[in-house]
This record gives structure tokens, sequence and C-alpha cells, in this order.
């Protein structure tokens, strides 16, 4: 009897991927699979609202996916949710292991800003004090780059800075270019080691954008550790520059495999906010990535303001698509709402909590100005439950002490439910495309 409904099930399953093209002719349309969920929290919505507008980026997923040699590009930009790692690292490796893995991406020197750093990498230097700059300062410390962080030696002396992939988080991100975003007049990198022979190396001769130096180092083989050595020659000559002209200013690294698939940019500053990333300058360097799509998860740390505006925060949301549209025309954007959480509070002076209500303002007004603007939007509040859902979440452990951040599982979870809602997603509009041929 179970074979029968095993083989029942079987037949509907190939006969739900067939579709009929003109008249007696028929074609199967190969869709992707949908992880499993791990939990059983929140709603089962497996799509994206505003999905229309994902269409070029579903158009150059299709051509990958179809063995075209082409590198797409993801960029996640978000707070502290995404600086941890986990949330958007388990949307790189889904969309990695399904459309080829590309490469790393972005890595920002985040340890050696005093700050946590993803699990699957390392920067080090010899200099253990530097300056750091970051996106969410009044005023900044020191000019930010791409990763919304900028580090400053205050250190006259020469500097080692060395790049490792963690052998086992990192495993399956080896590298064979590295691309360093540093300041204009920060002293410029050459390998050192074993391999700085076979290296090839092309120092900028000119700013990418105002103030931001781009070099390149192309290595013949795949590796996962990569030492740099600052140098004061002037470039082109062996005549030594005299150290006090150099301010050393240095933004992060794109680590690459040289092959064809995703590369997914995870960009992420604690506490940060809209605002923090409504700026010109910051927004043109972001540019330079040339994302095939730009995912934003803001929205969690404005709802701890005392006085939560509904009306304010649609404006900083809409200054904020502005810029990107103006630097980065013709780039999909999707938004992603805040998950709830809670906020501390005091009663007769004893600390308690209470469920952070502000997220839910904060979700409905990004679905709204979504919708607006013409952009997608992934209501990350609903599907994890909505209203009280933290109370739920935190129950299965998924919701850290602070109960304002999520643990390693949540925030996989998180991952692999917008995983499911862009397959899902992009799965229909495979079978529409087919139809409509």
């Amino acid at each position: 009897m179970m074979r029968q409904i095993r083989w029942v099930i079987s037949v509907w399953v190939i006969l739900c991927l067939v579709v009929v093209k003109g008249k007696g002719e028929r074609l199967e349309v190969d869709t992707i699979p949908l992880p499993l969920r791990s939990y059983s929290i929140g709603k089962e919505i497996d799509s994206i609202l505003g999905s229309s507008s994902l269409s070029t980026f579903f158009i150059e997923l299709d051509s990958l996916r179809s063995g075209k040699d082409t590198v797409l590009t993801i960029v996640h930009l978000g707070d502290s949710h995404i600086q941890a790692g986990y949330y958007s690292g388990r949307l790189m490796r889904l969309f990695q292991g399904q459309f080829g893995n590309a490469g790393r991406g972005w890595i920002s020197p985040l340890k050696l800003g005093r700050t946590n750093e993803p699990d699957d990498y390392f920067i080090t230097s010899n200099i253990r004090e530097w300056i750091s700059g970051r996106c969410i300062q009044t005023r900044k410390k020191c000019p930010i780059g791409i990763g919304g962080i900028g580090i400053q030696s205050v250190s006259s002396s020469s500097i080692d800075m060395n790049v490792y992939i963690a052998p086992n988080n990192g495993a399956g991100y080896s590298f064979n270019q590295v691309i360093l975003f540093r300041g204009e007049k920060a002293m410029p990198m050459l390998p050192v080691g074993a391999l700085k022979d076979s290296i090839k190396t092309c120092l900028a001769q000119e700013p990418m954008v105002t103030g931001v130096m781009v070099d390149t180092f192309r290595i013949p083989y795949l590796i996962d550790t990569l030492k740099l050595h600052t140098s004061r020659k002037k470039l082109g000559t062996e005549e030594l520059l005299p150290a006090s002209s150099f301010k050393n200013l240095y933004y992060g690294f794109s680590l690459t495999n040289g092959e064809s698939g995703i590369l997914y940019h995870s960009i992420g500053v604690n506490g940060s906010m809209f605002v923090n990333y409504t700026d010109t300058s910051y927004v043109r360097q972001l540019a330079l990535l040339k994302p095939s799509l730009l995912i934003v998860s803001l929205g969690t740390n404005e709802t701890f303001g005392r006085r939560f505006n509904s009306e304010e925060f649609a404006m900083q949301v809409r200054a904020f698509l502005s810029l990107i549209k103006d630097y980065m025309p013709g780039t999909p954007v999707l938004l992603t709402t805040p998950p709830e959480c809670y906020k501390r509070t005091y009663v007769n002076k004893k600390r308690t909590y209470v469920r952070n209500s502000n997220t839910q303002l904060a979700a409905k007004v990004l679905v709204q100005v979504a919708k607006e603007e013409g952009v997608a939007c992934w209501d990350l509040f609903t599907v994890t439950g909505g209203k009280s859902s933290c109370v739920k979440w935190r129950k299965e452990n998924l919701l850290g002490r602070d109960r304002i951040h999520f643990s390693k599982e949540g925030y996989r979870e998180q991952g692999t439910l917008l995983y499911r809602a862009f397959m899902n997603t992009y799965n229909h509009w495979i079978i529409k495309e087919e139809k409509d041929e």
C-alpha cells in the first residue's frame, strides 16, 4: 500500500513539472527544489512581494543556470543581523550550492576594528592599534569603505596584513584573486612569502571613486592564505617615500576564485540604520561592486527609539532608495522587514523584557514603501510568526540571551526561509516564462 502511495505521489510531482506549450506539445519545466525548514514557527509564505521588479535578476539567474560562463553578484546590506554572517552566510551557501560558487566576496577587517567578525575568515596584522571609523558614527573617526567601516593605522611603521580562509567554516572559499580597497594616500601592499614571485600585482594608478584605490592580486592557483606587506616605493621606481607622506587607511578585500556562479557580498555594521548608509560617497563606493541584486536588511535599530514615527521612518527609507536609484540605476532591490524582538525595560527598578511592538510598525512601513517605490519586499516579520513571535523563537532557543539577536541556528533558519521565498518566486517565474513562449 505504501509503495502505491509513493508511486502516486511521484507521478503527481512529475505531472506538476510539465506544462503544455502549443497544441499537443509538452515541455518539462525544470524548477528548483526548496530546502526544508528546520522549524515550524510562523507562516508558510514562500513568496516575495512585488516580485515583478526582480525579473532582470531572474533572467540573469536563468542564464547562469543554463550554463553561461558568468558571475552574478548579490550584495546584502544590513546591521548586526548581517554582520554576524550566519543569516547571509546561509543564503550565500544555498545560492552557490545551486548556481555555482564564484568566491567568498567582500570581507572587512572587523576584528582589527575591534568588533565581531564572521567565522569563515580572518584578517590579521602586526599592528594592534587601529583607529576604526564606522558608518554609525556621527563624527567618523576615519573615512569608511564599502564594508561600512575603515581602519587607519596610528603607527608610521610598516604594516603586515594577512588574509586567511578558516579551515572548517570557510571550506570551499579558496581564492585566486584578491582585490584590496584602500585609501588614496595609504601605502600600497605587496605579496610576501613563498608565493610573492608568482603573484601578479596590479596597483591602482588612480582612484576608482574619490579617495578609494583598488589594487588587484592574481594568483596562478587556488590558495587559502595571502600575506601582504606595505611598500614605501614610489610607483614604478625604487625611490622610497617618507613614511610621513602616507595616511594608512584600509577598507577591506574581495575574494574570488575565477569560476562562474554567485558572488555574494555580505555587508553589515552593528547598530546601523537606513540613515547611516544614506550617503552619496558611500553609495558611490557600493556601486563599484556592480550588484545584479541588492538585498537590504535594516529597520531593527530604528525601532528602539523612544518615539518611533512611521512617517519619519518611511522618509528615511525613501531617501536611501532614491540614492540607490541615482547611483545604481536598474539594480533590483529587495527590502526585508525586521523580525520581532524584545526590548529591555524596568519595572520597580527591576530589569525585564517586553515585545518590541515597533517592529510591527516598521515592517508595515517597509512593505508599503516597497510597493510605492516599485521594489521587492520580503516580509520576514510575518514569515517568522508576526505579533508575539519573539516568544516562540525564544522558547525554541533561536533568540539570543539579549532577546534582540538570534542564535546561529535562528539566523540560519531565516536564511533558509528567504532562500525558499526566492526559489519559489523564481520557479513561478520560470513556469510563466515557459507558458508565454
